[in-house]
C-alpha cells in the first residue's frame, strides 16, 4: 500500500488539466503510442469539442521513480464545472491529494478557488503547480503570490509546461514524496466508495470504486449502504484505462466492479459498499442524495418523434443517472418530458447529446428552478399546503399563495479591479446581497455575493462576460431558500393562456419581462385574417399588450364604379366577417415561433 498514490488534478477550465494527464500517460507508457491521442481522458466528442470534462474517469499508471522503485499512480479525472460539484467532491474523496493547476498567464480563477476550498475541506494534501511556462507572457511569480493568498499559506509551487513536458518528471517525484499513501486496513471489514458508474449493454452497471478497507473479489456478496440491496460480485479489475480483470481489489486501490446490476439508479454517487456478512458497518462520510436544481420541458420539434425522444432520454439516463425525467403534456407543444438537471450546462449537454447521438430535434422550454410555495387549500379554508413547484403551469392561483421561497447561491467572482464597479452594478441589478470583497493581488479582487438561482440561469453569465470584457471568472455553490415576492407571468394569445410560454419571475421585473415577451411574439407570429391580441397577465391583471393587425383582402377590387352604398355594403359585410372570425378563430402558432422565443431566452442565459 505504501507504493500507491491516489490523486486528482483540479483546475479552472482551459488551464491544461487534460494536457498534464496526457504527459503522465506518456511518461508512464500506460497507453501504447499508436493508441495515444491528445486529451486522451476526454473520450466523448462533446468533451473534446468544448474542451471540458463532463464525466469522471480514472486511469492506473505504473511509474518507476528515480530510486528505481515501482509506484502505482491512480489518477482520478474530475469534471471542472460547478454543475458537477457533488461528483467532484466524491471523486476527490477517493484521493489522498490533489494537484492544483493554475495557468501562468491567467492566474487564479473562480473554479480554482472553489476546488482548492473543497480539497481543503476534505483534508487533502494540495500540491500547487503553475502551468504554461512555455508561453511568452507567462508571469509565474505573480501567480505564485495569488496561490499563497487562496491557500492562506506560502507553499512551494512547481513550475511546468504540460505541453512540452518541462519539469513534469520532477512533479511526479513530488507526488511520491508529498502525497501520502492510502491509510486503509487490508484486514478490516470491506468498505469501498462509489465515485462513478457507467452502463454497459453486456455487463450491466459498472461501478468505479476506491477500496478504503478490506478487499473485494469475484464471488463475494456485497451490499450498498443507501439501498441495502445485495449483489454478487462477478468481476473486479483495474482501469488501464480499459478494464483489465484482476483477482481482487484491496485497500487503497482504485478499480471497477461488475455485479450484474441492471438499473443504474440503484447506484448512488458517494455510496458505501460493504460485505453482506459484516454487521454495524460505519458508512464513509459525505454521502448525500443529490436532487436536480434546474428544470425544463423537452418536446420533439416533429410531434411524430415523441417515441424516438422517449427512447433517447431513457438510453441517456442509463449513462447519466444525475438527471430525472417524467412525462408532460402542453396544449401548445403536445407530448413531451419534464427533465431535472444539475445546472444550465448539464441541460445544454443533454439537449445536444439527444440531438447529436439520436438525431431527434428538440424544443426546450425556459429553464426553471424549484420554488417552495405555501398556499391555501381553498378560498375559505384555513388549511395550508406546501409544494415544490418546478413548472409554471403548476403555480397556484395568485389568491391562494401565502408565501414563495426561492433558492439562493453563494457566488464567487474573481475579476481585475478595472471591472469591479460594473460587476457590482450587475449584481445589484440581479437582486444580489453583499458578503465580502477580498483583494487577492494588487490588480485582482474576489467578490462574494448571495444571488437568487433564478437570476443566474437566465442571462447572468452572458452579462458578466460582457461587463468584464471576458476577464471575470464565476463559480457558485448552493446556499439556502429565502422568501421572495415571486409571481407567475401568463402569456395570452387571443385571450387564451399559452402554458409553454408562462414563466415565474420577481414582481419587480414582471412588467419588463412580460412586455419583452409580447414584443418578441409580435415579430414572430404571422398575421391572420383577424386581429390578434398578445397580452401578458400577472395576478389577474393585464400588464402589457401588443396587437397583430388583421390581413385585409381588397373587397372593392371588383367595384369599378356605381353607387357608394354598394362599396359601403361590401365593407360592412367584410367587417362583420372579421368580427365573427375573431370570435370563433384560433391562433395557430408556428413551431419555429416557439423555437425562436425559447431560443432567444436561452441564448440570453448562456
Amino acid at each position: 500500500m505504501d507504493k500507491i498514490r491516489n490523486f486528482s488534478i483540479i483546475a479552472h477550465i482551459d488551464h491544461g488539466k487534460s494536457t498534464l494527464a496526457d504527459r503522465f500517460i506518456d511518461i508512464t507508457k500506460a497507453i501504447p503510442e499508436r493508441n495515444m491521442k491528445e486529451q486522451f481522458m476526454d473520450a466523448m466528442e462533446l468533451e473534446r469539442e468544448r474542451g471540458i470534462t463532463i464525466k469522471a474517469k480514472a486511469i492506473r499508471m505504473e511509474y518507476i521513480s528515480q530510486n528505481k522503485e515501482k509506484y502505482i499512480f491512480n489518477l482520478i479525472d474530475t469534471p471542472g464545472h460547478v454543475d458537477f460539484a457533488y461528483e467532484v467532491s466524491r471523486a476527490l474523496a477517493a484521493c489522498e491529494g490533489v494537484i492544483l493547476l493554475v495557468d501562468a498567464t491567467q492566474g487564479v480563477e473562480a473554479q480554482t478557488l472553489a476546488h482548492a476550498h473543497l480539497a481543503q475541506s476534505l483534508n487533502l494534501k494540495i500540491v500547487p503547480v503553475i502551468n504554461k511556462l512555455d508561453l511568452e507572457h507567462s508571469n509565474p511569480d505573480a501567480v505564485e503570490e495569488q496561490i499563497w493568498e487562496i491557500l492562506k499559506e506560502p507553499s512551494e509551487c512547481s513550475r511546468i509546461s504540460a505541453k512540452d513536458g518541462r519539469s513534469v518528471r520532477e512533479l511526479m517525484e513530488r507526488i511520491i514524496s508529498e502525497i501520502p499513501a492510502p491509510s486503509g486496513k487490508i484486514d478490516s471489514p470491506l468498505r469501498a466508495l462509489v465515485f462513478d458508474s457507467v452502463y454497459d449493454s453486456y455487463k450491466g452497471v459498472i461501478i468505479y470504486t476506491r477500496v478504503v478497507d478490506g478487499s473485494l473479489r469475484p464471488g463475494q456478496f456485497i451490499n450498498l449502504y443507501s439501498t441495502g440491496k445485495t449483489y454478487k460480485v462477478e468481476e473486479v479489475g483495474y482501469l488501464n484505462p480499459k478494464m483489465s480483470k484482476s483477482e481482487n481489489l484491496s485497500a487503497g486501490e482504485v478499480g471497477y466492479i461488475v455485479a450484474g446490476i441492471k438499473n443504474i439508479h440503484d447506484i448512488k454517487m458517494g455510496d458505501t459498499i460493504y460485505d453482506k456478512s459484516s454487521a454495524n458497518i460505519e458508512p464513509l462520510p459525505g454521502y448525500k442524495d443529490v436532487k436536480p436544481v434546474v428544470f425544463a420541458g423537452f418536446f420533439p420539434v416533429n410531434t411524430s418523434d415523441y417515441t424516438l425522444l422517449k427512447t433517447a432520454i431513457e438510453k441517456l439516463n442509463l449513462t447519466d443517472s444525475s438527471f430525472t425525467y417524467q412525462g408532460e403534456t402542453s396544449r401548445a407543444l403536445g407530448f413531451g418530458f419534464r427533465l431535472g438537471f444539475m445546472g444550465l450546462l448539464h441541460m445544454d449537454i443533454i439537449k445536444e447529446r439527444i440531438e447529436r447521438e439520436f438525431n431527434v430535434p428538440v424544443i426546450a422550454t425556459n429553464p426553471n428552478v424549484i420554488y417552495k410555495v405555501e398556499s391555501k387549500t381553498s378560498v375559505h379554508s384555513k388549511e395550508r399546503k406546501k409544494a415544490d413547484i418546478t413548472n409554471p403551469s403548476d403555480f397556484p392561483h395568485y389568491g391562494d399563495v401565502i408565501s414563495v421561497e426561492e433558492p439562493y447561491v453563494l457566488a464567487n467572482i474573481i475579476t481585475p479591479l478595472t471591472y469591479m464597479e460594473n460587476i457590482l452594478n450587475l449584481l445589484k441589478e440581479k437582486r444580489g446581497e453583499h458578503v465580502k470583497l477580498e483583494y487577492i493581488s494588487a490588480t485582482r479582487v474576489l467578490i462574494e455575493y448571495y444571488l437568487p438561482l433564478s437570476e443566474i440561469i437566465m442571462d447572468f453569465y452572458d452579462k458578466l462576460k460582457s461587463v468584464s470584457k471576458g476577464f471575470a471568472s464565476f463559480d457558485y455553490e448552493q446556499a439556502d431558500y429565502r422568501v421572495s415576492d415571486m409571481v407567475k407571468v401568463e402569456i395570452l394569445l387571443h385571450s387564451e393562456p399559452v402554458d409553454a410560454l408562462s414563466f415565474i419571475v420577481h414582481k419587480s421585473k414582471a412588467h419588463t419581462a412580460g412586455r419583452a415577451m409580447c414584443a418578441k411574439l409580435k415579430e414572430l407570429i404571422p398575421r391572420h385574417m383577424f386581429e390578434i391580441a398578445i397580452q401578458s397577465r400577472v395576478e389577474g391583471r393585464i400588464i402589457s399588450r401588443e396587437t397583430i393587425p388583421a390581413m385585409r383582402k381588397d373587397v372593392l377590387a371588383k367595384c369599378y364604379g356605381g353607387d357608394i352604398t354598394r362599396k359601403r355594403k361590401l365593407l360592412e359585410k367584410q367587417k362583420e366577417g372579421k368580427r365573427k372570425m375573431k370570435l370563433l378563430g384560433s391562433v395557430e402558432i408556428p413551431q419555429d415561433a416557439f423555437m425562436s422565443v425559447l431560443k432567444i431566452n436561452q441564448d440570453e442565459g448562456k
